[in-house]
């Protein structure tokens, strides 16, 4: 029998806001280095913990009115907000891929469909929680990144075991990797572990010691400290710590083109489904890093100051882990237009509060996932005419 669609949507938008409850957990713990589940909801005024029966996502927080059920301090509207807006991202998300033309390739949900979606909507909760964190506290918790970043990575090995590898290549619906791409995502890796022994070795050094272990988004305005950091300094730091990466990325590359047995070989493991797309994950989350990295570096020696935060770095490799190279860099491209539509509101409102990066790059990737098909089509067009 099949399932009204109308039950569906209701079943998405509830498991959305159930989700959007969690999200707002790691927004006020995660940064506070609180456990995601322990100790229980509890009121943040009185302590108290919270029943069950006030814990319900949209409902207690209208039913309370906005309260405490004991101590009446008030209940910020930013939690009705992430669950609500949780729930449509995650109904409306469920609407593009399954019941619009404009998402080809995911098929039926439990046809295999469902797969995509998931690691969609992981994305997209994560990212919700990292710019809520950014918004407020201008940090992105790195292990936000890396949750999403390993959730690419398996996905896309996984994947072609749930899904015709060729109708993901097809469609693109994940990350695969050439066995070009693939060589240079495996010598970056090498390149990465190398260069994390030297920095855990003390011969290269760590920069912006506070933003490299919190994952800091951008410095925050009218920081007393900002004036006494030699920000060029800082950033030679960052690429020496890169060199390797490069280095090891581009010889690997060179050894699998040039050196004829390890190229045969090379191009029969490589292009084995599975590891196709854990490369191809690999690729796009070096490639999400590299884009915003070189802008950081470039900027920050042109202009003397930080350009972009770590933090930023890590939220757009993850994202390159779990929608691909192409994506992650169109995605990139898109995220100054909402900074510009931010400036123009301010302009507009005669308001000058600037707010971080992270929640515009996030807005980028959520709007390269609805273009998607789009995107695909007129990339094809303009490199294979």
């Amino acid at each position: 029998m099949t399932v009204p669609d109308w039950i569906w949507f209701v079943f998405i938008f509830v498991f959305g806001c159930c989700v959007g409850s969690f999200v707002n957990v790691v927004i006020y713990r995660l940064p506070r280095d609180r456990s995601l589940i322990l100790p229980p909801s509890a009121c943040p005024a009185c302590g108290r913990r919270i029943r069950f029966y006030d814990n319900i996502p949209l409902v207690s927080w209208l039913l309370l009115g906005r309260k405490c059920r004991y101590c009446k301090a008030p209940i910020s509207p930013r939690y009705f907000v992430i669950e609500l807006l949780t729930g449509l991202v995650f109904s409306g998300l469920f609407l593009l891929y399954f019941r619009t033309n404009l998402r080809a390739g995911t098929g039926s949900f439990l046809g295999g469909g469902w797969f995509i979606y998931l690691l969609s909507v992981i994305l997209l909760a994560a990212f919700a929680a990292a710019s809520a964190i950014d918004l407020e506290l201008w940090v992105i918790p790195v292990s936000i990144c890396w949750f999403v970043t390993a959730v690419g990575l398996i996905g896309s090995g996984v994947g072609v075991y749930i899904i015709d590898p060729s109708v993901i290549r097809g469609y693109a619906l994940l990350p695969s990797a050439s066995a070009s791409t693939g060589s240079l995502a495996a010598g970056a890796a090498i390149g990465l572990a190398i260069s994390w022994t030297l920095l855990a070795s003390g011969l290269i050094k760590r920069s912006y010691e506070s933003d490299d272990v919190t994952g800091g988004s951008e410095p925050v305005p009218g920081n007393q400290n900002e004036s006494q950091i030699n920000h060029r300094l800082e950033v030679c730091k960052e690429i020496i710590f890169l060199l390797p990466i490069i280095i090891c990325s581009l010889t690997a590359y060179w050894i699998s083109r040039k050196v004829a047995p390890i190229q045969s070989w090379w191009v029969d493991f490589s292009q084995v489904p599975a590891v196709a797309g854990l490369l191809g994950s690999l690729f796009g989350y070096f490639v999400g890093c590299g884009v915003v990295w070189a802008t950081r570096i470039f900027g920050t020696l042109g202009f003397g100051k930080e350009a972009m935060g770590l933090g930023d770095v890590h939220l757009m490799g993850a994202a390159g882990a779990v929608i691909g190279a192409v994506f992650v860099v169109v995605a990139f491209f898109i995220a100054p237009f909402f900074g510009l539509a931010w400036a123009g509101l301010q302009m507009f409102f005669k308001k000058t509060r600037q707010i971080p990066y992270g929640p515009f790059l996030s807005l980028g990737v959520l709007a390269v996932m609805i273009l998607h098909d789009r995107i695909f089509h007129y990339l094809n067009v303009i490199f294979y005419r």
